[in-house]
């Protein structure tokens, strides 16, 4: 059978759609929405071909209205976590064998699926369980994974088109093997991008797969995998599995054949599992790629020269749209006292324009946070505010559960730069915010620098060059995505690669080649056509 050497399609960012009212993609939308709302869905283990149920279940409820059940899922045992390993690890060879080509295809067919007829199946999944509202939904569960299938698989073909020069008489060439052994992808509520992206991104290279799932997105994971098998997923590469966090990574780390860990998450859960790997690295037969994107305390911080209202909008749509949920969120803004007075009241001016309630609604702005334990953790911060004399509460400032974890916008005003609400990841929709004195424009941005363990996202606003040329320099350590200005939220895939360094992550930039590298171990072939037959050389001559 002929072969040749294969370009992929050019990958282009998948185009927002509107649901402005009227357009039909509004209507299908929400016609999708009051179908999973009104039926339940019951979701299995997904072990090689097997869909397991074990019968131990957990109910999943939407967050703006915890009362009512759309669907539950089973909860795996150890034997069920020992049996996706060996699954997957089954499965491997035939999977690492299958020409790039092929793998390249599935995926570009699973981005098709989602741009197509998934799309509103990934959008109101991920607007029930995850309680975003439908502009959030589009721009992470349908456009945004899209991007990662589609720029992946670009890359790809980039990582093994680059070879190695060669000379006379000699063949140097570099083959990107998949890690020997298996991937253990865990992934996040907050982004349904990437929840699928981690697996997909491993297994495109020829990798297995076990994945686990966050619990607050198994309904959105479930669209995922159905998704995957439609596209053509040989059973076994990935293999997704729910229940115990802790006895699923213990198990999964005790393998011998534990190659990497894809993860995004928090950053205690990545530094303890980063632990237990040091811990087991005499049982491994490599030793294992460590990928985490982990938490933040992003930054704005205004110049006074800076523009109230550009600065005043990136605070409501930084630290505010979906809840403040995003890694990438501001939570911590640091503005001059010359202009802080006349942004704040526009900030202000934001929030009482907001609406909150249930994604249904498309005009609600505002939807509830994600569980009951974050609801809790946000108002423990609010009422401490409410009592310390360094902050101030000067909009939002009041939750309900009643219903959902409905928690109002809040910002909070601090007398204080290390105030614990300038420190502390509190993911969720309150920011603090601190007004420096115009004149120690130099020592705030070290002040920006030093606050938080953090370093994921950060932006500067200033219609200064110097002083942008100032914070670019001081800040290069405090932000792996550095904005200017600009709100620190809205990473897109082949434009932004995302990642941060510190408390952060491991830095491996997903939406980019520099991630893909991380999931293959190359090899060098040297072929010499005409062998030396003696050893001698001419240096040797007499």
């Amino acid at each position: 059978m002929g072969k040749g050497f294969f370009q992929v399609p050019v990958a282009v960012n998948e185009p927002i759609k509107s649901y402005a009212p009227g357009t039909p993609e509004r209507a299908t939308v929400l016609e999708q929405y009051k179908a999973y709302y009104g039926s339940t869905v019951d979701i299995p283990l997904y072990i090689g071909g097997e869909e397991i149920k074990t019968g131990n279940t957990r109910n999943i409820t939407p967050p703006h209205d915890h009362q009512h059940v759309v669907g539950s899922y089973h909860l795996a045992e150890q034997s069920h976590v020992e049996k996706a390993i060996s699954t997957a690890l089954e499965a491997k060879e035939k999977w690492a064998a299958m020409p790039w080509e092929q793998r390249a295809a599935i995926f570009l067919k699973a981005a098709e699926l989602i741009s197509g007829p998934y799309r509103d199946k990934m959008n109101a999944a991920t607007m029930i369980a995850q309680s975003k509202n439908i502009f959030q939904a589009e721009i992470d569960s349908a456009c945004e994974i899209i991007d990662f299938l589609r720029f992946n698989v670009q890359y790809m073909a980039e990582i093994y088109e680059d070879q190695p020069e060669s000379d006379k008489g000699i063949w140097n060439r570099v083959e990107h093997r998949p890690l020997e052994g298996f991937v253990y992808a865990v992934t996040p509520f907050n982004f349904t991008a990437i929840a699928g992206n981690l697996p997909a991104s491993a297994a495109l290279m020829g990798n297995v797969v076990v994945w686990k799932p966050s619990d607050s997105q198994i309904f959105s994971a479930k669209v995922i995998v159905d998704v995957f098998k439609e596209a053509g997923v040989p059973d076994g590469v990935i293999n997704v599995v729910y229940g115990d966090p802790a006895m699923i990574t213990d198990t999964v780390l005790a393998s011998p054949d534990f190659a990497g860990i894809h993860f995004t998450g928090s950053t205690t859960v990545f530094k303890n599992i980063w632990t237990k790997i040091g811990a087991n690295i005499n049982t491994y037969k490599t030793y294992p790629r460590i990928v985490g994107e982990t938490g933040g305390k992003d930054f704005i911080v205004a110049h006074p020269s800076a523009i109230e209202q550009q600065v005043a909008t990136a605070i409501s749509r930084g630290a505010f749209e979906f809840q403040g949920q995003k890694c990438s969120a501001a939570s911590r803004v640091y503005l001059p006292k010359s202009k802080a007075d006349a942004i704040l009241e526009l900030v202000k001016k934001d929030i009482d324009s907001f609406k909150m309630g249930s994604p249904e609604d498309m005009s609600n702005f505002i939807t509830a946070v994600i569980h009951e334990a974050s609801f809790d953790k946000l108002a423990k911060y609010i009422d401490q505010a409410k009592e310390d004399a360094d902050a101030e509460i000067i909009a939002g400032g009041t939750y309900d559960k009643s219903k959902g974890y409905f928690v109002q916008p809040t910002v909070i005003l601090t007398t204080n730069p290390k105030y614990t609400t300038m420190e502390t990841e509190l993911f969720g929709p309150v920011v603090t915010v601190y007004a420096y004195d115009d004149e120690k424009w130099e020592e705030t941005l070290k002040l920006v620098d030093e606050t938080s363990e953090y370093a994921l996202t950060g932006a500067v606003f200033s219609q200064d060059r110097y002083a942008l040329t100032q914070a670019t320099t001081v800040l290069q350590n405090a932000a792996g995505n550095f904005y200017v200005n600009d709100k620190p939220t809205g990473a897109v895939v082949g434009q932004q690669p995302f990642g941060g360094a510190r408390g952060s992550g491991t830095n491996d930039k997903a939406g980019s080649k520099l991630n893909l590298y991380r999931w293959v171990s190359p090899r060098l072939i040297k072929e010499t056509f005409v062998s030396p037959t003696d050893y001698r050389y001419p240096f040797l001559g007499e």
